[in-house]
């Protein structure tokens, strides 16, 4: 099979976004990643959205949810000691290191695995030496990274990016841990997207609005 390259939008203030790195291993052979920081609180006003922390209920249930679908898949996950926070220094940091997988991975798993944020100094110097970039917060103030961050947000949003993670494949956008194995069925069979009912279901119109 050919090799694809998939787009893979997250952000690190998403746990959900964390949940899915820790998947990306599952993916086929014949696949290789895109990551595209970008920065969630955009993509929400954008859309008008709320995002789950935002709704108090809603909040308390993805929090527990969280935990519990990290323990179910055997993740080891930790809330940091404040969510939401501002995750701009480590989308910065991503970009300033190429968006790396490795290192990609190093900070998600420092907010969500070791439980820190970029916020404590002592826990941001731990971070950028276990990354070995000395330079790291006269990189993250640059132009150039600046500039990468806010095209990734807008490349996003011009994908319809609504959510994150969101991976961008084929033009088709597949959005959420949760539905991850529909990312891995349409990878290796295209065709689950082509049916009579699925074609139907994209295009069906809305009875009603909510004023």
């Amino acid at each position: 099979m050919c090799m694809k390259t998939i787009e893979w939008f997250f952000d690190f203030v998403s746990p959900y976004s964390y949940l899915q790195c820790e998947r990306l291993g599952e993916l086929p052979e014949f696949v290789s990643v895109r990551y595209r920081p970008i920065l969630l609180g955009a993509l929400l006003n954008h859309w008008q959205h709320k995002g789950p922390a935002e709704i108090p209920e809603k909040r308390k249930f993805a929090y527990r949810s969280l935990v519990w679908s990290a323990r179910k898949r055997g993740i080891p996950f930790r809330f940091p000691p404040a969510h939401p926070f501002n995750p701009l220094p480590l989308l910065r940091l991503s970009i300033a290191l190429d968006n790396r997988a490795d290192a990609v991975r190093e900070m998600f798993r420092f907010v969500w695995r070791d439980g820190k944020l970029p916020q404590d100094a002592g826990d941001w110097s731990t971070l950028i030496q276990s990354l070995d970039v000395p330079n790291a917060d006269e990189l993250i103030q640059s132009d150039r990274v600046k500039q990468g961050l806010r095209g990734n947000t807008e490349h996003a949003i011009e994908c319809g990016v609504f959510g994150v993670p969101t991976t961008l494949v084929d033009g088709e956008l597949f959005w959420g841990v949760d539905f991850f194995e529909f990312l891995l069925e349409y990878l290796e069979n295209p065709g689950v997207l082509n049916d009579d009912e699925m074609r139907r279901v994209s295009e069906l119109p809305a009875a009603a609005q909510r004023k």
